[in-house]
């Protein structure tokens, strides 16, 4: 059976035959965000490239309309000549415009302001200042949303999640008397998940009385942790565990039955506030049939040393065999209301 959730969290599901490709362009930032970094670099690259080559064009042919052009020419062949014309009183729209090489080159200078100072706007013609206004205002466009693409994509949610883990395999087993689904979730870092949540959904495929087929039909169960609630205190790992009565996707498996349900997975999710940077992020995780180990229990990982409490990272899938019921929880409680 194909996962819906992978162990890395990862959703398994391919969106196909979208046709209307265009909401994505409504979005445009969360499109680049969400590109790969290939490609991100590249349209950014060819922002800049077309931008230049384009108030390039706009410079040349502002210096072209404004005869710029032939008194650099003549300038060049004829120094002497072009001494008189400047004398005579021409002024061009920039200066230091012989070709569209030079225009080009004032476009980069002017959108990133590198200012080498041989070419400047001269107060001759109006059409230049306003073009020059215009590719500033261009410019500080793409460099704005390129600096807040990169950002957003340094500081992703899931780069945070690759440091909160969950046990390989979850275990059932009996905690104050009752069965018990339970899993051990951990985080790497120092710095805390701030009011983080946790909670569960089995997804499997049922089938309603109308005989209409749900492949992945999601439910909640109902989870327990050590400080009550879904709100958990994730300074060290805890064993996360859900209480499998009557009201549970799970009150008729049984170990002998649990493995024949190959539609069963039970998925993780675990939301939180990053402390250092105020983004909620979220880890997934799921737990097919064979990945639940019945009759076992999470050994302990933490310890006193010191006068500090010391987690041993090692053994935080590790598992012990312990006593446990071979029946389903509703065997068990039938047996204890007969008692």
């Amino acid at each position: 059976r194909a996962r819906f959730v992978g162990k890395n969290g990862a959703c398994n599901v391919a969106h196909k035959n979208i046709r209307e490709q265009g909401r994505f362009l409504q979005d445009v930032f969360t499109t680049l965000v969400d590109l790969k970094w290939p490609h991100t670099l590249l349209i950014f690259t060819m922002s800049f490239l077309c931008s230049w080559l384009l108030f390039g064009m706009v410079w040349w042919l502002i210096a072209f309309a404004h005869g710029d052009l032939d008194h650099s020419t003549r300038l060049q062949r004829d120094p002497a000549e072009g001494a008189a014309g400047s004398a005579a009183g021409f002024v061009p729209c920039v200066t230091s415009i012989h070709s569209f090489t030079s225009a080009f080159l004032f476009s980069i200078e002017v959108q990133v302001a590198i200012g080498f100072g041989g070419r400047m706007v001269t107060e001759e013609c109006p059409a230049a200042i306003l073009v020059l206004i215009v590719q500033n205002i261009v410019g500080l466009v793409i460099n704005a949303i390129m600096l807040g693409c990169i950002f957003m994509k340094t500081s992703q949610a899931h780069r945070r999640a690759e440091t909160l883990i969950f046990s390989k395999h979850a275990v059932i087993a009996l905690r104050e008397g009752r069965l018990c689904f339970m899993l051990r979730v951990g985080d790497l870092r120092k710095s805390m998940i701030i009011s983080a949540t946790i909670r569960m959904q089995v997804v499997k495929k049922t089938a309603s009385l109308e005989g209409e087929v749900v492949p992945l039909n999601q439910i909640d169960i109902q989870m327990e942790n050590p400080v009550g609630g879904n709100s958990i205190f994730l300074v060290s790992p805890l064993i996360i565990y859900h209480v499998i009565d009557k009201n549970s996707p799970l009150y008729d498996i049984s170990p002998m039955n649990l493995h024949h349900h190959e539609d069963l997975e039970i998925i993780v999710i675990l939301e939180g506030v990053v402390e250092t940077t105020g983004i909620t992020t979220q880890a997934r995780t799921s737990y097919l049939a064979d990945e639940i180990l019945w009759g076992q229990r999470f050994v302990p990982i933490v310890a006193e040393e010191d006068g500090r409490y010391s987690v041993d990272y090692s053994k935080f899938g590790n598992t012990v065999k312990v006593p446990t019921p071979s029946c389903t929880a509703r065997q068990l409680e039938e047996d204890k209301s007969i008692m």
